[in-house]
């Protein structure tokens, strides 16, 4: 049985960590639980503060009967809830007055993660697991944590709803149910591969005006082979992928997989595009999604590379595509093939990694023809890939 593809996997970009302030209180005697040290507190980013504190709140807000069952009701219904919309609607007086915290958090997490202050809401929250559905149903009060981005963490600190914080196994689901406050990563993954798509054009590294510009430039070329020819253009199609099995916490949520794929375009500049990859909710599961990964059409030499990467929730879109932008300018075309993954990997400051790494997998210099199952060259994972020609009516 697979477990899920979450806050994993790989390395790379988050803000700068803090030191989580030692939790006050004296936990419940519950099964499993233990009141944490200030020894066991780890750093985390300000997305992770900010999820922490939410959850503080959602959970002292739970003393209120009315509320708690509005929020019950929610969570069994959905897998994930839309924290400004159910305050919005609130009725109960503890419901209204978590409106402005959350309101407040959603605007902190769009700035840590370099998005524009019209993204929107971002906090969720969702029941940890579907075991806890009956006693949830049955009416018994859960604890409330935040997702976080260390898997390695042993422990899960929880609240309940008079403010004591709990410890939890962070590898045995516990009996008494938790919510969890989450950010919704496919949507902030949406809005960041936008910012980063953005700033890349920005730069003449993406966007139509390059593919324009290369168009133009290759249909110039005597003896090109003009890729973007009106009857269509040559791609590579992931028929099948596959990434390894890992081990994590209850307490994590799903997480969205993009690729960075780059090559040179016909104006002898570095080309960078994002494809994002939402299918990839299970490791240790094969997944067949016909999905397009490179068109061969915006790429000068028959060769290009891909980065697959993992939105963890910390990432920082626009320190992303600053970075990546900083370091591809200085590449250019030598009239030969360069393999631009270590370039786009040392782009990423050690200052900004976290210890759960972002980054997936890489393969190196994928052909126009490449086909078959190709390894990744970190070793956790595979592609199936096959060349497709897309017809333009």
């Amino acid at each position: 049985m697979s477990t899920r593809f979450t806050r994993r996997h790989a390395t790379a970009l988050a803000l700068t960590a803090v030191t989580v302030a030692a939790l006050q209180g004296v936990a419940s005697p519950i099964a499993g639980a233990s009141q944490p040290s200030p020894s066991d507190a780890a750093p985390v980013s300000a997305v992770g503060q900010v999820e922490d504190q939410t959850a503080r709140a959602v959970a002292a807000s739970l003393g209120d009967q009315r509320w708690r069952a509005q929020i019950r009701s929610a969570a069994l219904a959905s897998d994930q809830v839309d924290l400004s919309a159910l305050t919005g609607r609130a009725t109960a007086k503890a419901g209204q007055a978590l409106k402005s915290t959350v309101a407040k958090g959603d605007q902190r997490i769009a700035a840590a993660k370099g998005l524009g202050a019209d993204t929107g809401s971002l906090l969720r929250l969702r029941l940890a697991a579907d075991s806890m559905r009956g006693a949830l149903t049955a009416g018994t009060v859960p604890l409330v944590a935040a997702a976080g981005t260390d898997d390695n963490a042993e422990t899960i600190t929880a609240y309940d709803s008079r403010g004591r914080a709990h410890t939890l196994d962070a590898r045995t689901t516990p009996d008494r149910p938790v919510y969890v406050v989450d950010i919704d990563v496919t949507k902030a993954m949406a809005a960041g591969l936008g910012v980063v798509d953005k700033e890349l054009a920005k730069h003449g590294l993406s966007s139509a005006e390059v593919a324009e510009a290369s168009e133009a430039t290759a249909e110039a070329t005597e003896g090109s082979r003009n890729r973007a020819a009106a009857a269509g253009f040559w791609t590579s199609r992931i028929d099948a992928v596959y990434l390894s099995n890992d081990e994590e916490p209850w307490v994590s949520g799903d997480a969205e997989i993009f690729s960075i794929v780059s090559g040179f375009g016909f104006d002898g500049k570095v080309r960078v595009d994002t494809v994002t990859m939402p299918y990839l909710d299970n490791d240790g599961t094969t997944y067949y999604p016909n999905q397009i990964l490179v068109n061969w059409s915006s790429y000068k030499y028959n060769l290009a590379d891909v980065v697959m990467m993992e939105d963890d929730g910390d990432t920082n879109y626009q320190a992303l595509a600053k970075a990546i932008a900083d370091i591809l300018l200085t590449i250019t075309d030598q009239g030969a093939y360069i393999p631009l993954v270590n370039a786009i990997l040392d782009a990423i400051p050690t200052s900004w990694w976290t210890n759960d790494p972002d980054y997936v997998d890489s393969w190196y210099t994928l052909g126009q023809n490449s086909s078959g199952r190709l390894n990744g060259a970190r070793g956790n994972g595979w592609m199936t890939i096959s060349p497709y020609f897309v017809e333009q009516f």
